[in-house]
């Protein structure tokens, strides 16, 4: 039935859009109804925006200090906020301009592995000695040793408490520090990233800022409830 179908309609008339009449070719191209519609939704949004700004207009407290007050300048009769001192470190910058959320949560994943290891290692090389040496006299029974055995112990104990800057318990404290000030940039980088994504999303109702961003974390914003479609 379909190939019939398709048979009658190859001999059915073309309808062509219509055009512009001569009369009114100094206005442009004639618009269609799929025009109209994004006009229509374009003002609709600005008329939304202008009631809600108006509403906050009514509401506003004149008396009220905000610091958006001192925070912001007039430029050709436009509000433009301060330039304010980079919250950035160069690390954190270079690695937000180079790379992508999904790389940096794999680079942080495996220094969260790296650092386990180092822990469980640190554990084994900080864990005691259980050799000991054991004396006993003439009848079988066990004597107290107090000479050599003891003072080489405590001389043992004492270098374990204060290990030299070339020993393995050293290189991998040292190692340990790095990767987890590594993995806590990493951690803060992640945070920068998800937030810059979400805020590029449309929104009605801007979000507002409680804290601003920092070089130690991300800033924090309270987002409103929107009602979905």
């Amino acid at each position: 039935m379909s190939s019939w179908k398709k048979a009658s309609k190859s001999n059915q008339k073309v309808h062509r859009e219509r055009h512009q009449p001569e009369a009114r070719q100094h206005l442009g191209v004639l618009q269609k109804k799929k025009d109209y519609r994004k006009r229509a939704d374009d003002a609709q949004k600005k008329e939304k925006t202008l009631k809600l700004l108006y509403r906050r207009a009514q509401n506003k407290n004149p008396d009220e200090f905000y610091h958006h007050m001192i925070n912001s300048k007039l430029t050709n009769d436009e509000h433009h906020d301060r330039q304010k001192k980079d919250e950035h470190t160069p690390e954190q910058l270079a690695l937000m301009q180079t790379q992508d959320l999904k790389y940096v949560v794999m680079k942080r994943t495996m220094e969260r592995r790296k650092i386990d290891r180092l822990r469980v290692n640190m554990v084994d090389l900080e864990a005691p000695k259980v050799n000991q040496h054991v004396a006993f006299d003439e009848r079988g029974r066990k004597q107290a040793v107090v000479s050599l055995g003891d003072r080489l112990l405590q001389a043992d104990k004492a270098a374990q408490a204060t290990p030299s800057p070339n020993s393995t318990k050293q290189q991998r404290l040292n190692e340990l520090k790095k990767r987890e000030h590594r993995e806590r940039e990493l951690g803060i980088v992640q945070q920068k990233i998800q937030l810059k994504n979400t805020l590029k999303q449309p929104r009605l109702l801007k979000p507002k800022i409680l804290k601003p961003g920092s070089k130690e974390s991300a800033a924090v914003y309270r987002f409103r409830y929107e009602r979905k479609k």
